[in-house]
């Protein structure tokens, strides 16, 4: 009977629509996509897409079936969530849905939307999906940078990257900006301050400039992969990538400056490459000390440091060019000298223009040109001409060395001659190994008996002196080329040791440098061993065995249960023990790693016990105070045996009620702490006037401050926050600020709007905070430069940043200009929350809580 096994499910193909910005028309894009594709007959389905109240985008809705929202209700809260379920179940071919960094809210299987479409990709749905340039999570910083707007909501690149299709849409920034101000991106109230904050040309040009880059990078990506995968070895000039070959001599500096001169002239900006082949380049050594501050002017400058290992200069030089698919090549003018160009082969210089093919070579002149070594170093293992050359000279040499003796005319005694014959030897030695010398040898007694001893002509010896003679010439020739063969194969070996230790050298400066020392290490093998590909592999799971074998594919055991699979060429038997130890930094990495990761679950558990110590030495200090005065009020009252005056009862009861409520506040602080540490806040988020909260914070503090200035709250209109929390946020802060103020200082509260949120300060001109202790501060339990130790837990700054970030802002201490300390409590706007239901620029969604 034969069985056959049903066919795995298809991974769907993901096709990403960038922008640069909301507003290009991602959205649009994508619901005409589908209905291009409806058109020709697939089945596609609008799995989730967010129109925010535009007409022309949601009319491409019309004919395009709609898989309904998932609805979810917490506290007083209403979300719309794409359906993962019912899409699953509904099984089209192809899925659009928008805005791929968005957070789902709590109760869902995933926490991102990005995750959602991994699993409608791993069941074989083909995903159409939109994304923001400032929502990659490698650009994040740096669109916060240039809006001043955080960046809440990320997915990471390689999710991006490993898209079958990523197409950018793109609109210029004044076109941008009309669909703004013509109300098609926006509601007309929100226009004037997307245009004066976010929409600002200079941030859409720099916007469109990141997402431009971005796509361009993924772009060049896909062409490598194209290029490798059907072998193509020519260059493609489609970007100016300028390569520049480093020796480790002093003249590196000279050429890599060259280098970038080129490479900036390029129409839209070259790429600029460094590389060092780590092997006996026949002139000066090169010093790791001169390699490492040449990298780092490289990287200075924007390029990229590479070491190849190479058996011959310019094959690897060529072969590292056109796998980057560079496009010039800059090369130093030799530093051999006259003499030495006569003695020795061709250089790499006239090499590498005779074989670049396509690539241009610039040979630039330097300081040190043609003040080298007279002669090549020993070190590099022959190469064929000189494997077919020696043997040549073995037969040539002795040849015309006597028929310049017999032309001489006999002038030369038997001992001169045999010493020039013995020199012969030792030269061919020198050019082809002890093989050739030895063939030498043999033609040269043989030459010798024939031609300059007695009986001359005949290959016999009369003398028993001469026959001695012969021997010992015989004797010292095979005896000084075995020794000039050993020598040079000693500085082979030596140069090939001095290779494998500056390769290991360059392996950990690069791990030293990087924070991912496995991904690092993977990508230095592969380049260094010039591999098409290099990768870990479980060790004899159902990846290891996918991966095959055959030719040009290597494995090689990595600690105990991983295999490194490198795929591209068989490598020679003298390239295994580097690899075995890039193998061994491997496993000793993914140790690291390992124990980072065991560190990393440890540390939660070293932070619980540091709280815990603290809590304990905290509520043994500052809960009996308020408890023994209480107490002591309440017990005085009770006791009969004294009689109290009106006046005295009066202040033991006002002594009790004190206590008992700063007892209260404790206790209320210490269990917000910890519902904020599980994650249980109950949080109610709605519209609230700061104008509303603030005066209630300001009464709600156990003494009337003094010197408190609040400022016009009216222009920043309302705030997405629960009112009794923010209440406490803004009482906590105000305390802290008076506490600290000197006298004579006011306090001052003000707010302003950016970008949809809301920023409201508190402003003290005390002693401030150094920026190395300001995390510090917000650590529960601390009193950092409080004299007072009697006034609380020391948990306000603690607990008005857990109560700010629950409700969706930040708590954030800035300096004072004169001197103090600014807390800035920024939350989403009312308006804007309400208005557009999406993340757009600078928007909360709620994280999911455990």
């Amino acid at each position: 009977m034969e069985l056959t096994q049903a066919p795995a499910t298809t991974r769907g193909q993901l096709k990403v629509l960038i922008g640069a910005a909301p507003g290009v028309g991602k959205t649009y894009r994508m619901l005409d996509e589908g209905r291009r594709r409806a058109a020709r007959g697939t089945d596609v389905v609008v799995a989730f897409a967010d129109c925010r109240g535009r007409p022309h985008t949601r009319e491409l809705l019309h004919g395009l079936e709609t898989v309904p929202r998932l609805h979810r209700h917490i506290h007083d809260s209403h979300f719309e969530e794409l359906d993962l379920d019912a899409v699953l179940a509904r099984r089209p071919a192809v899925a659009l849905v928008d805005d791929l960094a968005h957070s789902n809210s709590p109760g869902g299987r995933h926490a991102k939307r990005w995750q959602d479409i991994e699993e409608l990709l791993t069941a074989g749905i083909d995903v159409v999906a939109t994304v923001n340039i400032h929502h990659l999570e490698s650009l994040s910083d740096v669109v916060q940078k240039i809006t001043a707007v955080p960046q809440y909501e990320t997915v990471p690149d390689d999710f991006v990257r490993r898209a079958a299709q990523v197409e950018l849409v793109d609109v210029a920034p004044e076109a941008l900006r009309r669909r703004v101000a013509h109300g098609n991106v926006f509601p007309p109230q929100r226009v004037d301050a997307a245009l004066s904050s976010y929409f600002r040309v200079g941030n859409l040009t720099a916007l469109r400039e990141l997402a431009l880059l971005w796509v361009a990078g993924h772009v060049d990506e896909g062409l490598r992969e194209y290029r490798r995968e059907h072998a193509i070895g020519g260059v493609w000039e489609t970007r100016e990538r300028v390569l520049v070959a480093l020796t480790g001599g002093p003249e590196g500096e000279t050429l890599i400056r060259r280098a970038a001169r080129i490479a900036s002239r390029a129409s839209s900006g070259g790429d600029l490459l460094a590389v060092h082949v780590t092997r006996s380049d026949r002139l000066a050594g090169a010093s790791s000390s001169t390699l490492a501050a040449q990298r780092q002017l490289v990287e200075s400058l924007g390029g990229s440091y590479h070491s190849v290992v190479g058996a011959q200069v310019p094959a690897a030089l060529l072969e590292f060019a056109r796998a980057v698919n560079a496009t010039q090549l800059v090369l130093g003018s030799s530093r051999r000298g006259r003499l030495a160009r006569l003695l020795t082969a061709t250089g790499i210089g006239e090499t590498m223009v005779r074989l670049s093919g396509d690539i241009d070579v610039h040979i630039v002149n330097h300081e040190r040109a043609g003040r080298g070594r007279l002669l090549a170093m020993p070190g590099s293992v022959l190469p064929r001409s000189r494997r077919i050359a020696g043997p040549l000279a073995g037969l040539v040499l002795p040849v015309l060395l006597t028929a310049g003796l017999r032309s001489a005319g006999g002038g030369l005694n038997l001992t001169s001659e045999a010493l020039l014959f013995l020199l012969t030897v030792v030269g061919v030695a020198c050019i082809g190994g002890v093989v050739s010398a030895l063939l030498a040898a043999l033609i040269a007694s043989l030459l010798m008996n024939y031609y300059f001893l007695p009986p001359i002509g005949e290959i016999t010896i009369a003398d028993p002196n001469n026959i001695l003679a012969e021997a010992v010439f015989a004797a010292v020739a095979v005896t000084v080329a075995a020794i000039v063969d050993r020598s040079l194969r000693q500085s082979r070996r030596a140069a090939k040791a001095t290779a494998e230790a500056e390769t290991l050298s360059s392996l950990a400066g690069n791990i030293l440098r990087g924070e991912h020392a496995v991904d690092v290490l993977l990508e230095l093998t592969r380049e260094t061993f010039g591999m098409e590909s290099a990768g870990l592999v479980p060790r004899g799971g159902r990846e290891g065995r996918a991966a095959g074998d055959g030719p040009g594919v290597l494995r090689v055991p990595v600690g105990t249960d991983r295999t490194l699979v490198l795929r591209g060429r068989d490598l020679p038997a003298s390239e295994h023990r580097v690899l075995t130890a890039f193998a061994a930094h491997l496993a000793a990495a993914l140790d690291r790693a390992r124990l980072a990761e065991a560190a990393a679950e440890v540390e939660p558990v070293k932070a619980a016990d540091r709280t815990r110590t603290a809590l304990l030495r905290a509520v043994g200090h500052d809960l009996r105070t308020p408890l023994a005065s209480g107490r002591a009020a309440v017990t005085s009252l009770l006791s009969r045996e004294v009689e109290f005056s009106a006046e005295d009862r009066e202040e033991l009861l006002v002594t009790a009620d004190q206590s008992l409520l700063k007892l209260s506040r404790l206790v209320d602080d210490l269990l917000d702490m910890s519902r904020l540490q599980a994650g249980v806040m109950p949080v109610r988020l709605c519209p609230t006037r700061l104008g509303d909260v603030i005066p209630q914070a300001l009464d709600a503090l156990p003494e009337p401050p003094d010197g408190v200035e609040i400022q016009d709250l009216g222009a920043a209109g309302e705030v997405l926050a629960d009112p009794p929390l923010l209440e406490r946020v803004v009482a906590n802060l105000v305390a802290n600020a008076v506490r600290h103020s000197p006298a004579g200082r006011p306090v001052r509260i003000g707010a302003s709007a950016l970008a949809g949120r809301v920023e409201l300060r508190i402003t003290d001109h005390g002693r401030g905070l150094p920026p190395e202790r300001r995390e510090r501060a917000f650590e529960p339990f601390q009193r950092l430069g409080d004299t007072d130790n009697t006034t609380g837990l020391g948990l306000g700054l603690a607990l008005s940043r857990g109560l700010a970030e629950a409700m969706g802002g930040t708590l954030t201490p800035e300096d004072t200009p004169g001197g103090g300390l600014t807390m800035v409590v920024a939350l989403p706007a009312a308006g804007r929350a309400a208005a557009e239901p999406g993340p757009e620029y600078g928007e909360f969604t709620p994280p999911a809580r455990p």
